[in-house]
């Protein structure tokens, strides 16, 4: 148990290390944008399929079970308030950096560790170029700027499916609908769906491109760090999202 505990530790060390040392690359990253914009395309514009679709069912089943427990109390007209805010502030972030782990995370993974496995990161040294400029730190930075726009598709798509079932399948009042959610929801309700995805985009990113620098050279190294980078996410999402409510109640 004791070694398990001082491995754990040494590898969240070993993170924090690499953390800094990509901060440090992330300057000179922004001043080739095109490296940026495509890998923004990469992880943000190639996962908009399953994060629209994703976004439409949720919203869709959000509206069917909470129509069903509003019924219970004869609040039936807010079922536009309830499916925003869990939009807004869990569902939407979560959901959405979940997909993004097991989509966009495992291909920054797969395709760096696949760099490391042929010998390319290696020879990028040997000529003299910085494999974190130019590899880790424009995918790192790519994932941050998409995590927020991905989560803003999913919680517009998922408000439409919600207002999709309520007011069309279930007959809640299309005005009211609407009119009690934008008179309920506030600024701040969206700035706690913001910062946390800032804060999934920045983990899950980290992680992802971590996980491919330090693989193992091997097609099975890959496959693992490709695993570790999904069930780490995962976890460290559903972690802090619990620590950013705690701490937005408590403000």
């Amino acid at each position: 148990m004791i070694g398990s505990l001082s491995g754990s530790l040494g590898r969240i060390g070993q993170v924090a290390l690499f953390q800094l040392q990509l901060l440090k690359a992330c300057g000179p990253a922004l001043l080739r944008p095109r490296l940026v914009v495509h890998q923004v395309y990469n992880c943000g514009a190639r996962s908009l399929v399953i994060i629209m679709l994703c976004g439409l069912f949720v919203g869709m089943v959000l509206g069917l079970q909470g129509y069903d427990l509003l019924a219970r109390f004869g609040s039936e007209s807010a079922l536009g308030v309830a499916a925003t805010l869990g939009l807004l502030k869990e569902l939407g972030p979560v959901v959405t950096a979940l997909l993004f782990a097991g989509r966009a995370g495992t291909a920054l993974t797969s395709e760096i560790g696949l760099m490391r496995a042929t010998d390319q990161l290696t020879a990028m040294q040997m000529m003299a170029v910085d494999p974190m400029r130019r590899v880790v730190a424009p995918r790192f930075l790519g994932g941050v700027i998409a995590m927020p726009l991905l989560a803003a598709v999913f919680n517009v798509i998922g408000i439409f499916g919600a207002q999709l079932v309520g007011v069309t399948l279930m007959g809640v009042d299309k005005g009211t609908f609407w009119s009690q959610m934008q008179n309920s929801v506030e600024l701040r309700d969206v700035n706690e769906g913001v910062v946390k995805s800032l804060a999934f985009g920045v983990i899950c990113s980290l992680l992802a491109v971590y996980e491919g620098f330090n693989t193992t050279p091997t097609a099975e190294g890959v496959g693992l760090a490709t695993t570790r980078t999904v069930v780490v996410s995962s976890v460290m999402t559903l972690l802090v999202d619990y620590m950013l409510t705690a701490a937005f109640l408590k403000v």
